[in-house]
């Protein structure tokens, strides 16, 4: 079916009012998912947001662990995600049966997990933590404490760099975050004397030593609104840039460019997976009420356990 893109919002619009059915959008998907959806944020915001909405059926437009944390905090509701085959290139970094092995070989080591995992990754953590509260919580854990922390290895380089710790990092990364153009961002920089670099954590060590804020994608965001700054260099995707610009109209926000692969240079900083969220794939999904995300009873229970103890702590 091809219809325009006013004719899809409308009917998504319908079948959402039709089915108590609530739109939640990553920042990093495409403007026009973002323009449907009810709520806008980072992953764990809108796992958390969704165990506040009085809903049948929620509507996760991201990707597919983001999907789970939401089924985990949300058990009696219908959790759906627009296409299960938009995965995160982190999450994947790491097998629960690779961290089992691993945690079997530091039997003395606690397990800081990102929330960027699947579920049976989070069934085998002890605490979860966001780029947001993850100096918080690790500042919080016992001063002699051995910790495995992944999947990020730029996020656990960072935060051990900001706590004094040495945590056991696993070595994963985000494609995206780790892919930024270091000549790419001098250049930027020497051209834009002044101009503010914001980065995510995520972003290897030499891009995240050439920026002035480092911070989860909301912190950038809420950086952009309440700084008196006009311009600032963006080191994280994409994405981002439609709701930084929705809310500073008057702003302008230049993105970091990726490495060059391959001697094929690349302007793009996006991430396929979430941008495998369409307004079709969202009218289908709500139309047919699938796919529809299932978490395992046993690996939930495991799982909602290492997230509680972070908003604990949080």
């Amino acid at each position: 079916m091809d219809l325009e893109k006013k004719e899809y919002i409308d009917k998504i619009k319908s079948l959402a009012r039709e089915k108590n059915a609530v739109i939640f959008a990553h920042y990093y998907t495409r403007p026009e998912i973002q323009e449907i959806a009810d709520f806008i944020g980072d992953s764990l915001a809108l796992a958390q947001q969704a165990t506040r909405v009085q809903a049948d059926i929620l509507v996760m437009c991201g990707v597919h662990f983001m999907g789970e944390t939401m089924k985990i905090l949300c058990p009696d509701k219908k959790v759906l995600i627009p296409d299960t085959a938009a995965g995160c290139s982190l999450a994947d970094s790491c097998k629960a049966e690779d961290l089992a092995t691993f945690k079997a070989q530091h039997p003395d080591h606690m397990v800081v997990s990102y929330v960027n995992t699947t579920a049976e990754v989070k069934a085998l953590t002890d605490v979860v933590v966001t780029s947001s509260n993850a100096k918080k919580i690790v500042d919080q854990l016992p001063k002699d404490a051995k910790i495995i922390f992944g999947p990020d290895h730029n996020l656990g380089s960072y935060i051990n760099s900001v706590t004094g710790r040495n945590m056991l990092l696993w070595n994963g990364a985000c494609h995206v975050h780790s892919r930024f153009s270091l000549e790419a961002l001098l250049q930027l920089k020497k051209e834009n004397p002044g101009v503010e670099v914001l980065a995510h954590p995520e972003c290897k060590g030499p891009i995240l030593a050439q920026s002035d804020v480092i911070g989860s994608t909301k912190a950038l965001l809420e950086h952009t609104i309440n700084s008196p700054a006009k311009r600032f260099i963006i080191a994280t995707e994409s994405g981002i840039l439609f709701e930084m610009q929705r809310a500073c109209p008057d702003k302008e926000f230049i993105p970091v460019p990726p490495e060059v692969t391959e001697g094929i240079g690349c302007s793009c900083n996006e991430c396929e997976y979430m941008r495998m969220n369409t307004l079709e794939k969202v009218y289908n999904c709500l139309l047919h009420e699938s796919p529809e995300i299932q978490v395992p009873k046993e690996t939930a229970e495991k799982a909602i356990s290492s997230i509680q103890r972070m908003l604990e702590m949080s």
